[in-house]
């Protein structure tokens, strides 16, 4: 009994297991995330990948049983021929993106002002109403635009272009603006009324100069909503006076149809400068999109 009293009273040794520190589960959190990224990354970057390999390809070397092969010869070619069929179409896309996004930017700048500061009687039904524009499909509205178009006598190609994108990018331009001037503090616009200032006095010296971020997204978003668009260019434009994308599709679908390289050239070519305007302002139109958030 003594010996079995003992041993029961002695102290049982415990075991030290290590527990994982919150240093470790950091660690292998970041690291999953780190792998997540890169496994989406990889996902993205495959069709820019063939992209790039086929169009450095000769017509008989880019076939699509060899699209994940590198070029058994590397050349150039498909690049000059791209460029000679597509530069006159570039041109005239930035003739129709640059005015279009400017235009677009200024008057949602005028219209969020107006619905957000400077309010009237039905300014909340004038504002759903110009929302409306977001939410009809283009196709839905096609062929009484086009009667419309052709009524007003505006030249096809760039001028009509120019027009049309004016108008269907007021309304998200609006919404934009005018979510950014409901964080302006009332007691700025105030201060410029009482110093005597009226709306586009106050508009001009007081709140354009602080709307430089939402000008950044809104511009970023109208220049790539034109440039990429296809649906107007092939209903008011052609292959002469209308724009990359029209040019594009005339490229792929052609007499070249089969020089696969030449199209991957051609599509690498149309996509490059939306690719460069996010690279070099990808960090102002995030910043952009956060201001009205930090604003008080």
């Amino acid at each position: 009994m003594t010996a079995a009293t003992d041993q029961l009273a002695a102290p049982r040794t415990q075991v030290n297991r290590p527990r994982p520190t919150s240093k470790n589960r950091y660690a292998l959190g970041r690291t999953l995330k780190y792998a997540g990224l890169i496994f989406f990354l990889v996902i993205v970057l495959i069709p820019v990948y063939v992209l790039l390999v086929t169009s450095f390809k000769g017509a008989g070397d880019a076939d699509p049983s060899r699209a994940w092969a590198l070029p058994q010869i590397w050349t150039v070619e498909n690049w000059t021929t791209a460029w000679t069929a597509l530069s006159p179409s570039i041109l005239r896309s930035v003739a129709v993106v640059v005015p279009s996004a400017i235009i677009a930017a200024f008057l949602g700048s005028l219209n969020g002002f107006v619905l957000a500061r400077w309010s009237f009687r039905g300014a909340d039904i004038v504002f759903t109403l110009i929302l409306f524009g977001m939410f009809i499909p283009y196709q839905a509205v096609m062929i009484p635009l086009t009667q419309l178009v052709l009524g007003l006598g505006v030249p096809t190609g760039v001028p009509t272009l120019i027009l049309l994108h004016v108008v269907y990018g007021i309304p998200i331009t609006t919404l934009i603006f005018r979510n950014y001037y409901m964080t302006v503090p009332h007691e700025l616009i105030e201060a410029g009324r009482v110093d005597g200032a009226g709306m586009l006095r106050t508009y001009w010296s007081i709140v354009l100069p602080i709307s430089v971020p939402s000008f950044v997204v809104v511009l970023i978003w109208q220049f790539t909503s034109a440039w990429n668009d296809f649906l107007f260019a092939v209903f008011f434009s052609s292959s002469q006076n209308g724009p990359v994308t029209v040019a594009l599709n005339n490229l792929a679908n052609g007499a070249l149809l089969q020089n696969y390289g030449v199209s991957m050239a051609g599509a690498l070519f149309a996509s490059l400068p939306t690719l460069l305007v996010y690279i070099v302002l990808g960090k102002y139109f995030i910043g952009g999109l956060m201001s009205g958030s930090v604003k008080g």
